[in-house]
């Protein structure tokens, strides 16, 4: 069962390094949170690396600007690996393509030096998806009958980002993993890097090691994040300790009668989401 902590200063003795991910516990999307963020800024300048791993479709640095329009400081984080520096690689494998690219103009430096060729549905010979081309407005259904053709003829899809929904201020947004999830269903084959997948961690913790000099003890590592198929699962999968921060996607269903979280609804949720976390708490705090 998972111990509910006041804060992370109740375990700083016993990790080295926090990968933590971002949408949903250091921003929603509008703005920042400025109390995990001061934890963060805090852990890096008093126990050691912050590694921000997001399952963002676009490489590192082509984020960096939108975390900063948020107000995320850059004293915050140490390193920032995304799902799209994970993705560069299964994309690379594949060139020049071409590929049936869907999602929003904004993800175009995923593709950056890539020598990928784009082409519709009907030649191209594999999918690249970071997204909905609109996520304001599209759900997976209106990819289906394109996507169930695609199926037909074989293609294969590259996920650039695992996540299925993300919060936006106080909206859900499709992400390109509801439309990998579709696609499965409709006989497709999926590939994906980011989270909860190894390469995504493999980057993480090799930031980790070179900042320290040393490799990381796997062990001496906690995984921050709001969620269970993506930042649990993936954490598991590492056999890394891992925080569940119940206040993110999930937390319609961790809202008591009163209107507040109640933590140990968040436990049993997890419980019955076979989902496993060492500690919970409801915002990243000290």
């Amino acid at each position: 069962m998972s111990q509910t902590l006041a804060g992370v200063s109740q375990v700083v003795d016993r990790y080295d390094v926090l990968l933590c991910d971002v949408w949903g516990v250091i921003h929603n999307g509008r703005e920042a949170f400025s109390e995990p963020c001061a934890v963060l800024a805090r852990w890096r300048r008093e126990r050691g690396p912050v590694v921000l791993i997001s399952n963002s479709p676009r490489p590192a640095d082509d984020v960096v600007d939108q975390l900063d329009a948020l107000g995320v400081p850059r004293e915050a984080w140490s390193a920032f690996v995304t799902s799209g520096d994970a993705t560069r690689d299964l994309l690379a494998a594949r060139a020049p393509g071409p590929a049936w690219r869907i999602g929003a103009a904004r993800d175009a430096p995923l593709y950056d030096g890539l020598g990928l060729d784009f082409a519709a549905p009907e030649t191209a010979a594999f999918i690249s998806c970071t997204g909905p081309e609109d996520d304001e407005a599209e759900t997976p259904e209106d990819y289906r009958a394109a996507l169930g053709r695609a199926a037909a003829r074989g293609l294969e899809m590259v996920c650039a980002n695992p996540d299925r929904l993300v919060q936006r201020g106080d909206r859900l947004i499709y992400c390109a993993g509801a439309l990998a999830a579709l696609y499965e269903t409709l006989g497709g084959a999926v590939m994906m890097a980011g989270k909860p997948f190894a390469p995504i961690y493999e980057m993480c913790l090799a930031r980790a090691s070179a900042m320290m000099g040393r490799t990381v003890d796997r062990r001496r590592v906690l995984a921050i994040g709001d969620g269970i198929a993506t930042d649990l699962a993936g954490a598991r999968a590492q056999s890394l300790d891992a925080l569940f921060i119940a206040s993110g996607i999930h937390a319609a269903d961790l809202t008591g009668a009163d209107g507040a979280f109640d933590l140990e609804m968040a436990r049993s949720f997890l419980t019955r989401s076979d989902a496993v976390a060492d500690f919970v708490m409801a915002d990243l705090a000290w």
